[in-house]
């Protein structure tokens, strides 16, 4: 009986690992130099917070764009909290970085939500 459980658990951990292993290293270096721009223009963390996009691997669904010339990060922003307390964010901002993802290519937009 133990040994399908273990079997089991070790095809729940092999699935897992591969299901991370979708986003590239780069992408996820690229949405973190991307949300650490965007908290840094907008004033540090005391002052401003990105979308919950933006904190899962890789950007989630605000990558909008990835291609030869880099990731293009589109999301929201605003005071800490205010996703989680349902308040209208403040801040959008676009920001594409190289595809390595260790270089801020342009910050294309930083300001009222569009």
């Amino acid at each position: 009986m133990l040994k399908p459980l273990i079997a089991a658990g070790l095809l729940l951990v092999a699935t897992a690992g591969s299901a991370l292993a979708q986003v590239p290293p780069s992408q996820v270096r690229a949405a973190n130099l991307a949300r650490m721009e965007a908290e840094r223009l907008n004033g540090g963390l005391s002052k401003y917070f990105t979308a919950s996009c933006m904190h899962r691997s890789g950007g989630g669904d605000c990558l909008v764009d990835e291609s030869a010339n880099g990731y293009l990060f589109n999301f929201l922003g605003g005071a800490p909290g205010w996703e989680v307390n349902q308040q209208p964010a403040t801040v959008q901002t676009k920001i594409l970085v190289g595809p390595e993802g260790n270089q801020i290519k342009e910050v294309i937009y930083n300001g009222a939500p569009q």
